[in-house]
């Protein structure tokens, strides 16, 4: 053997800095704003969607839910009943008028489709 393998001269890259269970000062700083999981996403998600619901005019959810194939339809139907879980002031009735429409586009089907789904929104 060499007697130069104990000494760590040899080396002129430092391997150590791509190790990524390396401790960085940096990443220490974010704990005081924790990244937004997927409950927060998830929130945000629902809180968005019904903005966009509440916003469009009663005469244009038909036009709206014509475009949309089955599975939108689906996931627009799981959005409503998400909203049925918390409403606000107004947001009820509104709501059932979108169910109208997606109930006539989708069936009964996309009804037991969303309750029976163990995915949520």
């Amino acid at each position: 053997m060499s007697k130069n393998t104990e000494s760590s001269a040899f080396r002129k890259i430092d391997i150590d800095q791509y190790n990524e269970d390396n401790y960085k000062e940096e990443e220490g700083l974010d704990a005081q704003s924790p990244p937004a999981g997927p409950d927060e996403q998830e929130d945000a998600a629902n809180a968005l969607a019904m903005r966009v619901l509440l916003a469009v005019k009663a005469s244009e959810m038909e036009q709206a839910v014509r475009g949309l194939d089955p599975e939108a339809v689906d996931v627009l139907m799981k959005y409503i009943y998400r909203g049925f879980e918390s409403p606000s002031e107004g947001s009820s009735g509104h709501l059932l008028a979108w169910h109208e429409k997606a109930y006539a586009a989708g069936g009964i089907g996309s009804i037991v489709r969303v309750m029976t789904d163990r995915k949520r929104v």
